[in-house]
């Protein structure tokens, strides 16, 4: 069995099936790409701590020809320099309505969307998790969000949840195996 077979075993059909349209990945911030914790330091600045394994998994995406953005209710100089890191385009700081602001990325990039991949965790993410190709949310998600999204990973939002969905965008789309052959 490849480890690609693996990584889909009790996955739905219909979630896979919705992964493979998927040409664009958005995630939230705080709570998905961050624990959601903010915290700040004595002098003022904002602090947030980004997961590593999410990075790699944003990276082999964008080695697969599946574009990652950013859609965030709030505004950060550390989203901004993550983004920068990582490539990550469009970014989309201090939205008020994510939907609305996702189908302007989808005229912009001439996209459906049902081709976009959407992960959030809480009420400001309900909209845009409800009317993309694939709206998911991460594990301590809240739970109507948890109620609305196709999919919910395994890991909590700041500790890999994005790089769970990576590999399942990854595998449905039949991308895993030769990306994983490349690090043996």
């Amino acid at each position: 069995m490849s480890l690609s077979s693996y990584n889909l075993t009790g996955v739905p059909l219909k979630i896979v099936e919705a992964a493979k349209r998927i040409k664009l990945l958005l995630l939230d911030v705080d709570g998905v790409l961050t624990d959601g914790k903010l915290y700040y330091g004595n002098s003022g600045e904002e602090l947030k701590a980004f997961d590593i394994k999410d990075g790699l998994g944003i990276k082999l995406l964008h080695s697969s020809n599946i574009r990652v953005g950013i859609v965030t209710g709030r505004t950060s100089k550390l989203v901004l320099r993550r983004a920068d890191e990582l490539k990550i385009a469009p970014v989309i700081q201090g939205s008020k309505n994510k939907l609305k602001d996702i189908e302007n990325i989808c005229h912009k990039y001439s996209l459906e969307l049902n081709q976009i991949c959407f992960v959030g965790d809480d009420f400001p993410d309900l909209r845009a998790i409800n009317h993309v190709g694939l709206g998911i949310c991460v594990a301590n998600a809240s739970h109507s969000t948890q109620q609305i999204a196709a999919w919910c990973t395994n890991a909590s939002g700041g500790n890999g949840a994005v790089r769970e969905v990576a590999e399942l965008l990854l595998a449905s789309q039949g991308k895993y195996q030769n990306i994983l052959d490349k690090y043996r």
